[in-house]
């Protein structure tokens, strides 16, 4: 791509840069990407902490620009066509020392293999994507500082010291011989002390390393020094500060080896990248290294008679996938950060005097050590606050947005040896929260572990359950309210475990999802269910031929040959494809993405049925419903299980039933248990229902002993 001039503009230096038109000697960083937006992102953040920039889109322009320019650093994509990251590190490095010019390889996480390859072959660093850039900062400050470092000791011991106290890093020369180690006044400074505070025993340094950290420490010290001065060593470690706290810090150094022979010596830099390793980016709370820290130092005083008792609350948003999806990504940051403020709110208001901490763990996963605590009510009391702070709508520019929380409760106890053992209980009391109906909280005991052993249990049992057959389908009646006749089934999956016996599909269903194990399943259960239909409309005709209905999850409508394995499964028995209905969850009106659309009308175009199920449990999805080329409704049994109780579920009830008749969709009621039900669900419009009432979910025999009348129970509508 030429600009007017007719020189390129994938080769050029940042816009106001001073260093292009000047020879000041502004350190001079080139940006080698193939990806025009990564090139530019870094260029301004590289720009904004001081570096003149330039940037090339490949190999060829790199290898002119560096011929023709000075270049003190080069960042270079490993991923790149035509000259890879590596061909043109090997170029260059036919041509400069890693002194000469310092190389970091800018990587995919995945890509250790190049990584390894990469440092290999000479480069200086790397840096990882999405990149963080005060980590990379540190980085490309800490390699031209080692690039000063070594011109100086080439040069005069002056420039070297100069170079050492211009720069905010610590710096560290380690005599080898003699054993002894210059720390540098800002090296010092970094941990809280004065200049005569700290002597030159390479204990200075070891001592205070974190007792978790020091053996990794020693063995990087020891791997490193195997090398000689071929390697760098690198390591990333916490060191206690002057106020007994732990800063994370990172190390850098280069092995100095004279020709002597003699041990040598060992110069390098100490970067604080505490705010990067140990606080959350987006909410700026402590993140999980922080947190255990925490938790770990409390563990310690749980011995002593003395001291009060702490929880440690694990909380997880419920829905916030839902609305992240609908509603974009933007927004669901605006919500996560909101969340944060509002959890340190209700810990600050409620806990004053306590030194309590909220954290995030990632995603949409909080935590929160409340401490000082004289026993487990306290605790719970705590949780259910923090509940109903939540339950008022989050204010988001132009919207208001509401969203619960499951809350699990851990109380400390002398039997915890780790953080981690205190962390997985309050998970675990969180999933039992989440599964008892969520925005609640629960407080664990030993049952919950019994159970969650159990679970692990069935993760490792449930691929084994189709060939052992254990799975069986049964069958539910669906019928015409008015007249009682059967129209049709629902197949619902049911799971007779060796040890445990039948097992709900409330407890299995969410395992096969989170292992993908849903996707084997989901494809026994659509052609088991096929080949079953298929046998009763031969053996039973009707006109309109009987109907089953299936439920499919939304990891099956994301997985890319589903709709092939629909067609296949139709294909394979003959069942025509109106007869079959696939029943998905009300979320999945919520997707904006034009995949899930794709995917909704290629089954459309197959010709099988779609079902909304659960309607009415979702967030704002009424004014959606028309977008996709949905058949029926199947009211949500909650809604049913009210009806006599309250007349807001009627009215829903009735407003569902006409929203239908406009769209030209039929509705079904599920959950139907009571003769009164059915009489004002009647009433109200709904033509069909599914329920004990009728029927119980059959097994294979006594589902089809009903074929033969095809007639259950008959209703008469009532107000």
């Amino acid at each position: 791509m030429k600009d007017s001039s007719g020189s390129s503009a994938l080769l050029k230096t940042s816009e106001s840069d001073p260093s292009a038109n000047s020879e000041t000697q502004i350190e001079r960083l080139l940006v080698v990407d193939d990806e025009e937006s990564n090139r530019d992102l870094m260029s301004r953040r590289f720009r904004r902490a001081g570096y003149s920039v330039a940037t090339a889109a490949d190999g060829q322009q790199a290898l002119q620009w560096t011929q023709n320019n000075r270049v003190d650093l080069v960042l270079l994509d490993i991923m790149m066509p035509r000259t890879s990251g590596l061909a043109l590190l090997k170029t260059l490095r036919a041509t400069y020392t890693s002194s000469q010019l310092p190389i970091i390889m800018v990587s995919a996480i995945h890509e250790s293999d190049q990584i390894v390859e990469a440092l290999g072959q000479g480069a200086n660093d790397y840096i990882t994507k999405p990149i963080d850039f005060s980590v990379a900062v540190a980085r490309i400050r800490t390699q031209l500082l080692r690039k000063k470092a070594d011109e100086a000791l080439r040069e005069s011991e002056e420039r070297y010291a100069l170079a050492a106290l211009g720069t905010k890093d610590g710096l560290w020369d380690w005599n080898r011989e003699a054993d002894q180690i210059n720390y540098s006044t800002r090296w010092k400074e970094l941990l809280g002390y004065e200049e005569k505070e700290i002597g030159t025993a390479p204990q200075e340094w070891l001592s205070r390393i974190h007792p978790e950290d020091r053996a990794r420490v020693d063995a990087e010290f020891t791997q490193h020094l195997a090398k000689g001065d071929k390697a760098e060593f690198v390591s990333e470690h916490r060191i206690q500060h002057k106020n007994g706290s732990y800063r994370w810090m990172l190390c850098r150094g280069v092995t100095v080896q004279p020709a002597s022979g003699s041990p040598g010596r060992m110069v390098g830099s100490l970067s604080d990248i505490t705010t990067s390793k140990a606080f959350d980016s987006l909410t700026g709370l402590p993140n999980r290294v922080l947190f255990v820290e925490k938790v770990a130092a409390l563990l310690q005083q749980t011995s002593k008679p003395e001291a009060k008792t702490f929880a440690v609350l694990f909380i997880d948003l419920d829905g916030f996938k839902v609305i992240n999806d609908s509603l974009g990504h933007d927004v669901g940051d605006q919500l996560l950060k909101a969340m944060a403020r509002r959890l340190q709110d209700a810990v600050r208001s409620d806990r004053k005097g306590c030194h309590d901490e909220v954290a995030r763990f990632g995603g949409d996963e909080f935590a929160v050590l409340v401490t000082n605590l004289a026993n487990s009510d306290e605790g719970v009391l705590v949780a259910e606050r923090i509940l109903e702070r939540l339950r008022a709508l989050f204010k988001l520019e132009d919207r208001e947005v509401f969203i619960g929380a499951s809350i699990g409760i851990a109380m400390a106890d002398p039997q915890y040896e780790t953080p981690t053992e205190i962390l997985r209980d309050a998970d675990t009391a969180m999933y039992r929260a989440k599964s008892s109906g969520r925005s609640q909280c629960r407080l664990f005991d030993a049952a919950m572990r019994a159970n969650a052993v159990e679970r692990l249990e069935l993760q490792n049992d449930l691929p084994k359950a189709i060939e052992n057959k254990e799975l069986a389908l049964y069958y539910q009646p669906k019928v015409r309210l008015d007249t009682g006749k059967l129209f049709g089934f629902e197949a619902l999956l049911r799971w007779k475990h060796p040890d445990y016996g039948f097992i709900s599909p409330l407890r299995f269903i969410p395992i096969a999802e989170e292992t993908g194990l849903i996707i084997s399943v989901g494809a026994w259960v659509l052609e088991e269910t096929c080949r079953q239909l298929r046998t009763w409309q031969d053996n039973f005709p009707s006109d309109p031929p009987l109907q089953i209905s299936l439920n499919v999850s939304v990891k099956q409508l994301d997985h890319p040959g589903f709709v092939d394995c629909v067609r296949k499964a139709l294909q394979e028995t003959g069942v025509p494809p109106h007869s079959l209905q696939l029943e998905l969850t009300e979320s999945v009106l919520l997707a904006e993405g034009e995949a899930t659309t794709k995917i909704l009308y290629e089954l459309k175009d197959l010709g099988v049925g779609l079902s909304v199920d659960d309607f009415g449990t979702g967030y704002s999805s009424l004014n959606r419903l028309d977008r996709y080329p949905f058949d029926n409704i199947k009211i949500d049994q909650s809604f049913i299980n009210r009806l006599g109780q309250d007349e807001r579920s009627a009215k829903v009830i009735r407003s569902i039933v006409m929203l239908a008749q406009n769209l030209k969709i039929d509705v079904i009621a599920e959950g139907v248990e009571r003769l009164e039900q059915a009489e004002q669900l009647l009433h109200l419009g709904c033509q069909s229902g599914q329920g004990y009432l009728f029927a119980k979910p059959l097994p294979v025999e006594e589902a089809e002993s009903l074929l033969p009348r095809r007639s259950l129970l008959a209703v008469k509508p009532k107000p």
